[in-house]
């Protein structure tokens, strides 16, 4: 099998399910008990927030444990806009922003928040000057996420964030999973930033939101002391612990690891375009672990089937809005084609992948061609 899809999930790494299986079996007891089982589970899960600070640049006291990203980026947006109600109403975005985010936006339009959709241009990023352009004396909240997760577009946070602080009273939030241990991430000039296990060869329900101790949240989940009272309920202590070893191996790796994927990405960047009719929807200086391809002849849908049924895992569009409809929501919003958008498939590689396989998935996508390819 070859698997192209890291971008939805990757593999657990052996030596992070070696530890969390250990962990299941020893440490069991609950962070919050006082007897020596839970100090110990309390202990360790401290430990494990040190380290990842220590990583990430930032204070312990700013990282917050959550169960996946989509939890992270909700409390980062509804938390704050709730707790910061006061100051305005104001909130921007993007058009293509994660499902989590999205869909937390459209929560605050409840509770009278104007939100503001911006547009990102044809290389898929949203501008500095739109941001700037749409900034507001009563903006509270900005959230654009760092690496767009259908094309690889990377948004140039860091000039965006000079304009988002040059009001006093707005808060800065960034979707950083699919940039987090592939590009470096300015950790120390954001207010929040989400990072999932997931995604980097680590745990399903695990993941982070790091949260400066300047910025007030609302807490979505009620009942308890845990996570600076922002998370009530009983802290998973075995897969917040082994997030540490997760962060480490992942930042260890990263410069190896994207010298590897450029080259897969480069090498089936070449022999794609030698198949009539195929467009590259990635920009060039998209981040190289996701490469975004369509061919005018096969429908997305066609196209995976067809690439699964040979043992080739790709997705058509974020797997977060995999059973909506058929076309990309992202590439028309870079103002491509409707063909393009409904004929379109997202490659995402890591470090285990080969160049091998690159050669194996366009020799298959030539078969598929020559059997299946229509003008659909």
């Amino acid at each position: 099998m070859i698997y192209f899809d890291n971008s939805s999930t990757t593999s657990v790494r052996p030596e992070v399910l070696d530890v969390y299986t250990k962990l299941l079996k020893d440490t069991y007891g609950n962070p919050d008990s006082l007897h020596a089982l839970g100090r110990r589970s309390h202990q360790l899960l401290e430990k494990s927030r040190a380290n990842i600070a220590q990583l990430l640049h930032v204070n312990p006291s700013e990282i917050i444990f959550t169960g996946c990203a989509s939890e992270s980026n909700s409390l980062a947006i509804i938390g704050y806009a709730l707790a910061n109600e006061h100051r305005g109403h104001h909130i921007l975005t993007s058009n293509v922003e994660h499902a989590s985010v999205a869909h937390s936006m459209e929560f605050l339009k409840r509770f009278g928040f104007e939100i503001e959709e911006l547009k990102i241009n044809e290389q898929g990023i949203v501008t500095p000057e739109t941001v700037k352009n749409h900034m507001r004396k009563d903006t509270i909240l900005v959230s654009i996420m760092h690496v767009n997760n259908e094309v690889g577009s990377i948004n140039p946070i860091k000039e965006i964030e000079k304009i988002v602080h040059s009001n006093p009273i707005c808060a800065f939030h960034v979707d950083c999973v699919q940039s987090f241990s592939k590009i470096d991430v300015p950790f120390e000039i954001l207010d929040m930033a989400t990072i999932s296990a997931h995604k980097i060869h680590g745990l399903k329900g695990s993941a982070l939101l790091m949260k400066k101790n300047k910025i007030q949240l609302v807490p979505l989940i009620q009942g308890g002391q845990q996570e600076q009272g922002l998370r009530g309920g009983t802290e998973n202590a075995p897969a917040n612990i082994v997030l540490a070893k997760t962060i480490r191996l992942a930042l260890e790796e990263q410069e190896a690891g994207y010298k590897h994927v450029k080259e897969i990405n480069e090498c089936i960047r070449k022999e794609i375009m030698k198949i009539p009719n195929t467009q590259i929807n990635s920009p060039d200086d998209a981040i190289p672990y996701i490469l975004n391809i369509s061919l005018d002849m096969i429908t997305s849908e066609v196209l995976l089937n067809a690439l699964d049924q040979k043992g080739i895992c790709v997705s058509a569009k974020s797997t977060c809005s995999s059973h909506s409809s058929n076309a990309s929501s992202v590439l028309l919003a870079m103002n491509k084609s409707q063909k393009s958008a409904t004929h379109m498939i997202r490659l995402s590689f890591d470090k285990n992948n080969t160049l091998e396989e690159a050669k194996q998935f366009i020799k298959a996508c030539k078969e598929i061609v020559k059997e299946y390819g229509l003008s659909l």
